[in-house]
């Protein structure tokens, strides 16, 4: 004998408890976690083994600042940094042109008039920190550059900002 009730009470009770089967969420986000880490992988395998990452040159660590000292004259400033032991001097620029009008009045460097460097004499190999050169016929709002000459032979854009 059948009890339609009792049948229909036994299944809502069981429809009550049944659990939905999420097991396929984890793998499908594993999958796609395997598939990233293996093209990242590639990608950087790719990149050492055709050489892109061999052109990539080191930045020395080195500042200087500029103040302007008149109506017509900038002084520079090194202040040193990490790799202060590494410059030679600094190559100076003027709205774009070579500085021609250049002085120091400390002693001990030298100083070619073109193209604008200041070098240091003997002892020292490598400009100190806190040498200063002063350039002079700089107009206002003009962009002073100084770009330093390293021991390795490289160079390197040090200072570049409108006075």
């Amino acid at each position: 004998m059948s009890y339609p009730a009792a049948d229909m009470f036994i299944g809502v009770f069981c429809m009550a408890f049944t659990r939905k089967n999420e097991e396929a969420v984890s793998p499908v986000i594993g999958v796609i976690l395997m598939v990233a880490i293996t093209v990242i992988l590639a990608a950087v395998i790719a990149a050492f083994v055709f050489g892109m990452a061999g052109n990539i040159q080191k930045t020395h660590t080195v500042a200087a600042t500029v103040a302007r000292n008149s109506s017509t004259g900038v002084v520079v400033t090194y202040q040193g940094g990490q790799d202060a032991n590494l410059l030679l001097g600094m190559n100076f620029t003027v709205a774009g042109n070579p500085a021609t009008s250049i002085a120091s009045t400390q002693t001990g460097y030298t100083i070619t008039a073109n193209p604008a460097m200041m070098y240091v004499a003997t002892p020292a190999s490598y400009l100190p920190v806190g040498a200063s050169i002063y350039l002079n016929n700089v107009p206002t709002n003009s962009v002073v550059e100084a770009i330093g000459s390293f021991s390795d032979g490289s160079t390197q854009v040090i200072l570049d900002t409108t006075v």
